[in-house]
């Protein structure tokens, strides 16, 4: 009997540590600040799309990018999304304290 517990404890342990998805990121992890990863992404993919059949319409995109007003746009785009960023944190912080104080009772 006390080694089929200790078998079974064992088991328990060795499955809550393997089967968490390997790569998967949390939303409630503080280095989630990439909100603006997905647009540079898609970008970089079009970028090199179009770079491969027409050359000369990537560098118009690529002129177009750099130009001071595009640049401007994004500068004001990442700083908004990192003050969202902040207030999400912020709202899951308030969120699991409630959670932890008013539903477990800690």
């Amino acid at each position: 009997m006390l080694q089929s517990r200790a078998l079974v404890i064992a088991l328990i342990l060795l499955l809550s540590t393997t089967f968490p998805e390997v790569q998967s990121k949390s939303i409630f992890d503080k280095d989630r600040r990439d909100l603006l990863a997905i647009p540079e992404a898609i970008a970089s993919y079009f970028y090199e799309a179009v770079n491969k059949v027409y050359p000369k319409v990537s560098q118009f995109f690529v002129d177009t990018v750099q130009s001071p007003t595009v640049i401007a746009a994004r500068q004001r785009l990442a700083k908004e999304a990192n003050k969202v960023s902040i207030m999400f944190e912020q709202l899951i912080e308030k969120i699991k304290t409630l959670w932890y104080s008013r539903i477990l009772g800690y």
